[in-house]
């Protein structure tokens, strides 16, 4: 793994086609209730994906489940660096990205359970789920497929002239796919609005990413199309913030495309399938000492921001948010036999 692990490192390539080196603007203040923000929605996102992990063991969730357990510090930090014209698009391992846009959670849920209370009426389950109010344009089962669609959206953002930035998130399991480098090749071309965000968990599916890709730092995929990138500690929400805000800044000012490698870690498998018997327990517990939750919650305390009670009452509200959602799905009734001629369009 790269040096630049560290949550004060960021890495950065230039843009050939302006031959120079991206000097960092990383904005170094944060605000308590911005700390607060971050370990509840982080919180909100574990105790979900946990509760959805359980519920997929007792059958009441059906096809495939990716948990994102361990990163939930990529969206909520690029979250914070969001405007709201901007939009969303994601892979299959979409529950954190739904929560962190501000979908709720019972929908979330229902949809998961494959209820008619989901958000795309129980058709999509796990892994596509869309709402255009908060401008999240679904997950995507098909590895890399995303890509090109959030690269359309970008190119709606230039036509439409409103400003927006389209954040592209996949996986280093998508990087080496041949779309997505066709993709970078029309958004440098055309200087989209799109922020490419790679979530490298360091595993695609089973395979490592040293064992996949030739050059392993994934941030320098789009030098030959003169994208520059930013490699950032993925565990760290602020560190991912201040590199979003950056990167968005620089990309929403008409200088096209960037690319943000996150380094992050999943601990559970790749799906609720896998057992992920390819990496150590040691290597899972090194990754859980840097977890992200525990230590923001520790610089919460550690600074006074909260009390030890205070923290508990958070804990227990965000347990009550999500045994809730759990219920309202169960209790959602199915969709119904007519429900499979609606939304069809060819």
């Amino acid at each position: 793994m790269s040096s630049s692990t560290k949550s004060s490192s960021v890495k950065n390539t230039k843009r050939p086609t302006r031959a120079r080196r991206r000097k960092s603007s990383i904005v170094k203040t944060h605000s308590p209730d911005e700390l607060i923000k971050f370990y509840k929605d982080m919180l909100k996102i574990r105790r979900f994906e946990e509760k959805a992990g359980q519920m997929y063991g007792l059958g009441l969730i059906g096809g495939f489940c990716h948990l994102y357990i361990g990163q939930e510090a990529v969206v909520t930090g690029i979250q914070a660096a969001l405007k709201s014209q901007d939009t969303v698009i994601t892979t299959y391992r979409d529950h954190g990205h739904m929560l962190a846009c501000g979908m709720e959670p019972r929908g979330v849920m229902a949809e998961l359970t494959g209820r008619a209370g989901g958000y795309s009426a129980g058709k999509g389950g796990s892994m596509h789920m869309f709402s255009a109010e908060k401008n999240f344009y679904g997950g995507h089962g098909i590895v890399g497929a995303n890509v090109p669609l959030g690269t359309g959206i970008a190119f709606a953002h230039k036509y439409q002239k409103d400003n927006g930035v389209c954040l592209t998130y996949f996986g280093d399991g998508a990087v080496n796919q041949g779309q997505v480098y066709e993709a970078f090749n029309m958004a440098a071309l055309w200087k989209l609005p799109v922020l490419y965000i790679i979530e490298n968990n360091q595993y695609g599916m089973g395979t490592s990413v040293k064992k996949a890709s030739a050059v392993s730092d994934l941030f320098r995929h789009g030098e030959s199309f003169g994208i520059p990138g930013m490699q950032v500690d993925g565990m760290d929400p602020i560190a991912v913030r201040d590199a979003g805000i950056e990167a968005a800044t620089e990309v929403r000012g008409g200088k096209g495309p960037l690319i943000l490698e996150m380094l992050t870690y999943r601990y559970r498998g790749h799906s609720m399938s896998d057992p992920a018997q390819y990496r150590s327990k040691n290597e899972v517990n090194e990754y859980k000492k840097k977890d992200p939750i525990e230590k923001l919650k520790n610089i919460i305390l550690r600074k006074k921001i909260l009390s030890e009670k205070k923290i508990i009452n958070i804990e227990n509200e965000i347990f009550n948010i999500i045994k809730n959602a759990a219920e309202f799905a169960e209790k959602s009734p199915l969709p119904s036999k007519d429900d499979l001629y609606e939304d069809v369009y060819a």
